[in-house]
């Protein structure tokens, strides 16, 4: 079975994470000696705080503290996340997790880089990122068949949205390039009627991958995803589409570099060999048909909407709570905006019979 995760009863301030964090490590690496450990404070991520604690100076030792940032579990339900984390490490699709405690995790680093938009467009990676989704996807739901958490969770989010915007609480600086309440309902259930008919399989998803959570690994030639916050079943497309949507980057982001049909078809078609190969077997070695190819690239790219939009109203919920520097709101209004327009884009594409 699974290993049981130590849950440790210390909570870490969200605002000075360094004492907390070193707390954490006395009592996982009572061995390490306090005045010989150093500190990372990692400021990449806009959901958490994260800081690594190492005595090894490649770091090759180093334990990762996550401390969840302000009112995430609005959108992230801590048990499920704990969950999906060990079914990932048993599948060595995870680092090692060494305790959980009353807001964050502590695990393994795992060696490598975090990727970049560069990275994501060189064939050479995304062939290895198109690979480990697979691995991902391929991951059996015990027989059951999963119900896929992207219509409860835009609903969930649509209604901490509507807190926020509904008349008592006017805020000018929303109303521009924020659509209406109604127009937001409408796209919606639009979406759901649409999407839900494509036929895109259920499958574990990653559901975040943007490129700081790729880790790639040169020296064994493999990439790992990170951070399962928003882990869990969902449409197979939506995974690909979210992460095509990722190459624009966050912090900057440039939708110029979403990736061509070329590129994607490249990606596709590692992907489908992978997953095929990982699900069927020996049949799955037959290599990919043209139909099968173009049917996910119109999947794909429709599921990207979906993506613009979960995306769009979670920086609206961000921009609320979040004590993270970040412009929670413009990124909401670029989402936004992107997602009116590609839709007309992807509304024509056609999945040939």
């Amino acid at each position: 079975g699974t290993p049981v995760v130590p849950h440790l009863g210390i909570a870490v301030d969200e605002s000075d994470v360094l004492p907390g964090a070193l707390r954490l490590v006395r009592e996982l690496r009572p061995g390490w000696e306090p005045a010989r450990v150093k500190t990372k404070l990692f400021t990449d991520g806009i959901t958490n705080k994260l800081v690594a604690c190492y005595t090894d100076e490649g770091m090759a030792d180093a334990v990762l503290v996550r401390v969840y940032g302000r009112k995430t579990e609005l959108f992230v339900d801590r048990e499920t996340e704990l969950r999906n984390f060990q079914v990932l490490r048993a599948h060595g699709c995870a680092p090692d997790l060494y305790c959980a405690f009353q807001n964050g995790l502590c695990y393994q680093f795992l060696p490598g880089i975090a990727l970049g938009p560069d990275h994501v467009r060189d064939p050479r990676i995304f062939r290895l990122v198109a690979q480990e989704m697979a691995r991902v996807h391929a991951i059996h739901a015990n027989g059951s068949l999963p119900k896929p958490i992207l219509w409860q969770k835009l609903h969930k989010y649509l209604t901490l949205v509507k807190m926020d915007l509904s008349p008592k609480v006017s805020n000018p600086s929303l109303q521009q390039d924020v659509p209406s309440l109604e127009v937001l309902e409408h796209e919606l259930a639009w979406m759901k009627e649409t999407l839900s008919q494509l036929g895109s399989p259920v499958v574990l998803c990653h559901n975040d991958l943007l490129c700081k959570n790729i880790i790639y690994d040169g020296t064994q030639e493999r990439v790992r995803f990170i951070d399962y916050e928003y882990t869990g079943y969902n449409y197979q497309a939506f995974d690909i589409g979210n992460h095509f949507n990722e190459f624009a980057g966050v912090k900057e982001v440039d939708y110029r570099l979403y990736p061509s049909k070329e590129t994607q078809l490249q990606w596709l078609r590692s992907y489908l060999l992978a997953y095929k190969q990982l699900t069927q077997g020996e049949r799955g070695g037959a290599g990919v048909a043209e139909e099968e190819l173009e049917a996910l690239y119109v999947q794909v790219n429709k599921f990207s909407l979906a993506s613009h939009f979960l995306w769009a109203c979670w920086g609206l919920i961000q921009d609320k709570y979040s004590t993270i520097d970040f412009n929670f709101l413009r990124y909401a209004k670029l989402r936004f905006k992107q997602y009116f327009k590609m839709k007309p884009v992807v509304t024509a594409l056609q999945i040939s019979k």
